[in-house]
């Protein structure tokens, strides 16, 4: 970034300020709300479409893959081609994905527009990030960094209860079309207000550096993202996924290794900052336990308790009211209050919320629900923020991009390895139980000789056993995100919060 813009602010800089905030938090909204949105609209797809079960769910598939894939290209095309053109194609490129999408009138073509919505909104949340710390003083990354959290936050939680009643009150296509207004605004806003600068060009592509990095990512998505439907390594598919993995990712880690700094694909040198290795450590971790544990509750709710998806989405909601009200609060304690104090007390609160929810029955209140989610909403917000401020508080501007980039990537391969985990216990935990029940279930059990009558009983009384079996699975896997989450804590000790003398810089090079 240009000193001499540095240092010169425009009268206008506080109205930019916010306009560039607003443009840019609703280009991360949209594709926040992508990864989750369109999950409930599967059914009513599935019909359209003349698809199986296990086709239509590469329109999830699809998407997780290709973002995950382009997102560590977010810092050579922002390096080539400058950060305003990249921001401006990846919103336009989303926008137009999400027209094709809907317009989709075969599998293979809602396929390949997911494709092409992953691949241009890959780049929007870390570019998101990236925008936000340009351009606010330094004292003001807590609530930059709140911000943008809320907004990568609320897509999340939001996106199943806007997906069901979108496609309950219209069609599933305007899962994809609702994109289109926010989209435009969106591109007018940036295009508005943030200024275009030159592009340092410094950065060499390095084809085989991507394209080992783009196998591993790839073939790591796959796997989690099928492994629990193709019964894991019972399948000669996760076995050729799990050696791609393993094969280009030693690859690219040789490669990296003995190429020169600035000249190979991935900036080895993100590394030297103890901080950012840490935070990454930390998104990792929240990405495995937090958003593996939203995961879990409306399935739960839908299976075992006959919700219907739209109610699932509204008693689920209010966490993101949790969210929202720490993310508030903490983005002004930020600077003022020890990060590491924060993340404790955040990692904490969601640890209670978690014992909240292994005492979970199959006969529950909606309050029973709403509250430990709103619980664990409020330790989310504490964590995201002061995480998101200590883990670029060192990084010099320059490689913001390419951090933010890597950070957005392993967050979201913490969140898939913590989904496909706890879906895994799941399904393992649930026969395991089933069994051990059934065990009692015999004919010189005098309290069961009625249900076993006649095969309509019996069935009966299998349903009610799985049921129990489902549910104790559940409690068994909120049992294990508790532990963990009391682990991380100790490990808090590894983050040095940044020197309060640090100077303060603002990019006012990226504003009108």
């Amino acid at each position: 970034m240009s000193t001499a813009a540095s240092t010169a602010a425009a009268p206008d800089d506080g109205l930019n300020r916010r306009m560039i905030t607003v443009s840019i938090m609703l280009a991360t909204i949209i594709q926040a709300l992508d990864g989750t949105i369109a999950n409930v609209a599967l059914p009513h797809m599935q019909g359209s479409l003349s698809a199986s079960q296990d086709q239509i769910t590469w329109v999830l598939t699809s998407f997780i893959v290709a973002a995950a894939i382009a997102t560590p290209l977010t810092g050579w095309l922002c390096d080539r081609f400058g950060q305003k053109n990249i921001f401006l194609t990846s919103v336009a490129g989303f926008t137009i994905a999400s027209v094709l999408c809907g317009l989709s009138g075969t599998l293979s073509e809602i396929v390949i527009a997911r494709l092409l919505q992953g691949v241009f909104g890959a780049a929007l949340v870390p570019l998101s990030q990236a925008t936000l710390l340009d351009i606010n003083p330094r004292e003001k990354h807590g609530s930059a960094m709140a911000v943008w959290g809320m907004g990568v936050m609320i897509g999340p939680i939001l996106g199943p209860t806007l997906g069901g009643w979108l496609t309950d009150s219209y069609d599933w296509r305007w899962v994809f079309f609702i994109n289109i207004p926010i989209g435009a605004m969106a591109f007018y806003g940036i295009w508005r207000y943030i200024r275009k600068t030159d592009a340092p060009r410094k950065m060499k592509f390095d084809a085989f550096g991507f394209a080992t990095l783009s196998l591993s990512i790839g073939a790591l998505q796959m796997l989690l993202d099928r492994g629990e439907q193709n019964d894991w390594f019972s399948a000669t598919e996760t076995w050729v996924e799990a050696i791609l993995l393993a094969l280009s990712f030693a690859y690219f880690v040789a490669h990296t290794a003995t190429r020169p700094a600035g000249k190979s694909f991935f900036d080895y040198r993100l590394l030297r900052n103890a901080n950012y290795v840490s935070g990454l450590l930390f998104i990792f971790i929240v990405g495995l336990v937090l958003f593996a544990t939203r995961a879990l509750t409306p399935s739960m709710l839908q299976s075992l308790m006959g919700y219907p998806a739209k109610i699932a989405g509204l008693v689920t909601a209010p966490s993101g009211i949790g969210t929202m009200i720490a993310m508030m609060m903490v983005g002004r304690l930020v600077g003022k209050v020890d990060l590491r104090l924060l993340l404790g007390i955040g990692f904490a609160i969601t640890a209670f919320s978690l014992w909240q929810m292994t005492r979970y029955t199959l006969v529950l209140s909606q309050s029973d629900i709403v509250w430990p989610g709103v619980i664990q909403g409020l330790g989310l917000g504490l964590v995201f923020v002061p995480l998101s401020a200590a883990t670029f508080a060192t990084l010099s501007p320059e490689m913001r991009a390419e951090g933010t980039a890597i950070y957005s990537l392993i967050r979201n391969i913490g969140s898939s390895i913590g989904i496909a985990l706890v879906q895994t216990l799941l399904v393992r935990n649930t026969q395991t139980v089933h069994a051990s029940l059934t065990e009692h279930v015999t004919t010189t059990n005098p309290a069961l000789l009625n249900n076993l009558a006649t095969p309509e009983a019996a069935a009966t009384l299998n349903n009610e056993i799985t049921r129990q079996a489902s549910m104790i699975a559940y409690v068994d896997d909120f049992w294990l995100m508790f532990i963990m989450t009391l682990c991380v804590i100790p490990l808090l000790l590894l983050i040095r919060p940044p020197a309060k003398s640090a100077p303060v810089t603002v990019d006012h090079a990226a504003m009108d």
